[in-house]
């Protein structure tokens, strides 16, 4: 089968085609977006993490099968460890052990059924979502899988000024991406009028503050919708992809 000529998403081809795909001589990736039910502010919707790993997912295909090696996007894992937003409708938390032994699960079946490499793509930057993400990995073939992340320091070095504020919670940032990516997940005419909250993520989480409102994000977001825009979302959009390649050829050349 012609690489050029494979879906996108795995799940679109058949057993007979996936086998066949990883019968060949090109190695197999798996990338894999993660995300949470999560609340974004009263203008984006509740699976924005989701929508941003997924659409960066979905941009590093087409790069990385022009390295050689045969990528796809797996169906979503659409929940995770969400307790900083705690007070406000839609965050739908799950406990850290058990998104960490699922997601070391599903990397464990892709391992299984051929896949060579299976990278988990990660854009909900909760800290114990992210050790969760992290120690799913590390359980496993550590040959055999990755993270690609914005908290990996040197990616997050090529991404906003906002983002690396860490004032990046459904801001410009995230509302930019969800502009480019899903534009209809987007309040506009709501994020428009939304003034600007100038509250570090990072740093209050580093001080131990771990719920929104106690940081002084009483609605629910930090940073500067109302500048958002698709632009800047595909901007983002193509660094966050680079991640991924990076991330997923260095893993293969090693391994």
């Amino acid at each position: 089968m012609d690489m050029n000529e494979l879906p996108v998403y795995v799940a679109r081809l058949t057993s007979v085609e996936f086998a066949r795909v990883t019968g060949g001589d090109a190695p197999v990736c798996i990338l894999l977006p993660v995300g949470a039910v999560e609340p974004h502010g009263p203008h984006l919707a509740l699976d924005t993490d989701l929508t941003i790993s997924r659409a960066a997912a979905e941009r590093a295909v087409p790069a990385l099968r022009a390295r050689g090696i045969v990528a796809f996007v797996a169906p979503d894992v659409p929940y995770g460890v969400t307790e900083c937003a705690r007070d406000f409708a839609g965050a739908a938390s799950v406990p850290q052990p058990a998104v960490e032994a699922y997601l070391a699960g599903v990397i464990g079946g892709w391992q299984r059924a051929g896949a060579r490499h299976v990278c988990l793509v990660n854009n909900h930057l909760e800290p114990a979502h992210d050790a969760a993400v992290r120690a799913a990995v590390a359980a496993c073939d550590p040959a055999g899988a990755s993270v690609a992340s914005p908290l990996t320091r040197r990616f997050a070095r090529t991404l906003s000024d906002e983002f690396r504020r860490g004032a990046c919670h459904a801001g410009e940032y995230e509302t930019s991406i969800v502009l480019a990516a899903a534009p209809e997940s987007v309040r506009e005419e709501i994020s428009r009028m939304l003034p600007d909250v100038d509250v570090s993520l990072s740093d209050n989480l580093a001080r131990g503050v771990d719920r929104f409102v106690a940081m002084g994000m009483r609605d629910g977001y930090a940073g500067s919708p109302a500048r958002a825009s698709a632009a800047h979302g595909d901007e983002m959009l193509a660094r966050l992809a680079a991640m991924i390649v990076t991330t997923v050829e260095e893993a293969v050349a090693a391994a």
